[in-house]
């Protein structure tokens, strides 16, 4: 992250009261709150421009991880040290944006997981040059790269200090369709500034106090139409 996005995230944290976790990883929850026994996260945005910046490398994970976060996106002057106003967006507010890239990614990510589905016992072999079963180790990170981590590796074991052919067939396919989603991103998509301006603006007076209002109504909202459809 950015100096100057890390600094603009905490300058938002302090204006609305919110909180981090400790262990907050890169690309983990930018704030949380507590309200009515409940954890609210957000995504914290800002901008200069009135167009808002997501992520390098968008895809179904992202989607995943927004689609049920609140989001407050700061729009600042043009040097970006002064924030002129604050938007809030439930998770309603943001469903059509979200929903839209859904829909943009949707066929490469069914092309992905289609052609990872059919990879066979015959591809490991093929890729092996006719070798089959027991693989090692080094024969699994060969295929598997940076993607697994130490744990991951011995937990896939299956055989004595290696791997069977039906396991190796599986690490192919679960290879295949990480790189069939990597090829299915979509490059920092920006939340334009029409969809921004439409947004809930919260009180500069008062902007913890107006945003815990918003909040508070989406989940009275959202608890009402839970009872409505039980």
């Amino acid at each position: 992250m950015a100096v100057q996005d890390d600094s603009r995230e905490q300058q938002m944290r302090d204006r609305f009261n919110l909180r981090v976790t400790e262990d907050r990883k890169r690309d983990g929850i930018d704030a949380f709150l507590r309200i009515e026994d409940q954890i609210v996260n957000f995504e914290l945005k800002s901008t200069t421009s009135g167009s808002v910046s997501t992520v390098r490398d968008f895809g179904p994970k992202h989607i995943e991880k927004w689609e049920d976060l609140h989001w407050i996106i700061a729009v600042y002057e043009k040097t970006g040290k002064e924030i002129l106003k604050c938007h809030y967006a439930s998770p309603i507010d943001m469903a059509p944006w979200i929903d839209g890239k859904r829909h943009y990614v949707m066929p490469d990510v069914v092309l992905g997981q289609d052609i990872a589905s059919k990879l066979t016992s015959d591809t490991a072999i093929k890729i092996f040059g006719g070798r089959t079963a027991p693989y090692t180790k080094e024969d699994a990170k060969w295929i598997m790269k940076n993607q697994w981590s130490a744990a991951q590796y011995k937990e896939a074991m299956d055989e004595t200090d290696g791997y069977s052919l039906d396991r190796m067939t599986e690490m192919l396919q679960l290879r295949c369709s990480y790189l069939m989603a990597r090829g299915s991103t979509l490059n920092n998509p920006h939340i334009e500034r029409t969809f921004v301006d439409q947004l809930p603006l919260l009180d500069e007076e008062e902007p913890a106090i107006s945003l815990r209002q918003y909040v508070r109504n989406y989940l009275l909202s959202a608890s009402a139409t839970e009872d409505a459809t039980a």
